[in-house]
């Protein structure tokens, strides 16, 4: 069945759009329209494959679904809109020989359902409703954007991570980042902070395994005069510097376990005891970690301690690698180009085609960090406006991965299978022709598109080698 997708009035900058699933074309009509008239967007489609494959594209701030839809169920339909968006609100519409399965997916985490017929004013109701619930995550990229100005991206990871982002920020949650190193969690602890009501107070950022254990304890807490050999004066500690604003501890899982209990408690009671005082000082700071190691592993040796880890781990938010976000860094580098052209002084227009393609292709094991440095390393070197592929292939170093068409793709696999099968088969074609399930003479076939030669199989590679060499 087709799908109808009616056009929005322009009703504002940026009308909240919703995505409605019914194989019903007058009901998908009558519900678009509706909608419309309300002053949302809609894009509207027939079954729940249909809507899976708008997700990404669509973007949708709402998913109102009926239950009963061709192949795929309403209620699988939620199920995998929330395994991919958690917090995107569902509303599911259901005859009433199915309300048991929607009160169900109700307690599963649909955000309510309304029976058939439905009342036009009870639906406006709940969608706005819902709505509210999804409002700064969808209302965010179109309005001021100065909070994530430093984060460039227009991958769809980093979009849902973002829209996430910006609603925990409204909230005092601890949240813990986690992600490779160099992937930009300490841009996205900033950006947190600019979103979030503590906007105007101080931003603190401590690496936790770049400060020796004697010191970190000072460098967090404070200290007071005297309270050991070096300490000439009173010494704010990072906890006061932070106070009303936010505090990022960096690199979390290097924290020592004699500090992890001090911390622990400190975030327990809110209150900071400098080192060498007995009075403890009352702390406001907003609490954001992050690492790039595995804290449930930590936790599994001992490493790291469980309770400060549930009370670090209100909210985990996970950065995607470079390799993950590969739309981004076309993007990223020409932005850093830009960026260092005016650091360095130099008149620089952008990468040549071929080498915009050798650092889309890249493996990136630093990720963005190691973008970046790559970039300043051509930027400095560069003699010409256009940065040539073979400055990039010298900054480079690390191996490339090869993004193949899909013919090309389908190729190797079957070369590589029939190879498979050869091996296991000591190049006997009959026995591999019947596990692969074809006859011999199409499996024969198969063999010469691809130039192998069963009799190869039949001695270890050196031997044929050697036996060839002989001959």
């Amino acid at each position: 069945m087709a799908a109808f997708t009616p056009t929005a009035p322009v009703r504002g900058p940026a009308p909240q759009r919703i995505l409605v699933v019914d194989d019903d074309a007058d009901m998908l009509r009558l519900l678009s329209l509706r909608l419309n008239a309300a002053g949302y967007e809609v894009v509207a489609v027939a079954s729940a494959e249909a809507a899976l494959a708008q997700l990404d594209v669509a973007r949708p701030q709402l998913v109102l679904s009926d239950v009963r839809l061709p192949g795929r169920d309403g209620l699988a339909l939620f199920d995998e809109v929330r395994a991919r968006h958690p917090s995107l609100p569902v509303i599911l519409l259901t005859a009433h020989g199915t309300i048991p399965d929607a009160v169900e997916a109700t307690s599963r985490g649909v955000f309510t359902y309304l029976t058939k017929p439905y009342d036009g004013r009870e639906l406006m109701e709940k969608v706005a409703q819902a709505l509210a619930l999804s409002a700064p995550a969808a209302t965010h990229a179109h309005a001021n954007e100065a909070w994530r100005a430093d984060i460039v991206s227009r991958s769809n990871r980093m979009t849902d991570l973002l829209a996430e982002a910006y609603m925990v920020a409204q909230s005092d949650a601890s949240v813990l980042l986690l992600g490779d190193s160099g992937s930009g969690k300490e841009l996205l602890a900033q950006a947190i902070h600019r979103a979030s009501p503590r906007a105007g107070k101080p931003f603190v950022a401590v690496n936790c395994g770049a400060i020796p254990e004697a010191l970190l304890e000072s460098e967090l807490f404070g200290h007071v005069k005297g309270a050991f050999t070096d300490a000439v004066s009173n010494h704010k500690g990072l906890f006061q510097a932070a106070d009303g604003g936010t505090l990022l501890l960096d690199e979390i899982g290097d924290m020592p376990p004699a500090l992890q209990v001090k911390l622990l408690r400190v975030l327990q009671e809110r209150a900071a005891r400098p080192v060498g005082s007995s009075q403890s000082i009352p702390i406001d700071a907003r609490i954001i970690s992050a690492t790039h190691r595995n804290l449930e592993a930590a936790m599994a040796t001992a490493q790291f301690r469980e309770d400060l880890y549930y009370r670090l781990n209100v909210v985990t938010l996970t950065l995607p690698t470079l390799g993950e976000r590969r739309e981004d860094i076309a993007l990223l580098a020409n932005h850093f180009l830009d960026k260092l052209a005016r650091k360095y002084d130099k008149r620089l227009s952008g990468f040549a085609p071929e080498a915009l393609k050798a650092l889309t292709m890249a493996a990136w094991p630093g990720n963005v960090r190691q973008l970046f440095n790559v970039v300043e390393q051509v930027c400095a070197l560069s003699t010409t406006p256009l940065v040539p592929l073979t400055l990039v292939q010298r900054a480079l170093r690390t191996p490339s991965t090869q993004v193949l068409s899909f013919a090309e793709a389908r190729q190797q696999f079957e070369r590589e299978y029939l190879v498979g099968l050869l091996k296991m088969t000591d190049g006997n074609v009959a026995d591999a022709a019947r596990l692969a399930e074809r006859n011999r003479t199409e499996f024969y076939r198969l063999l010469q598109k691809h130039a192998l030669t069963p009799g190869h199989f039949k001695n270890e590679p050196g031997d044929d080698v050697a036996s060839e060499r002989h001959e």
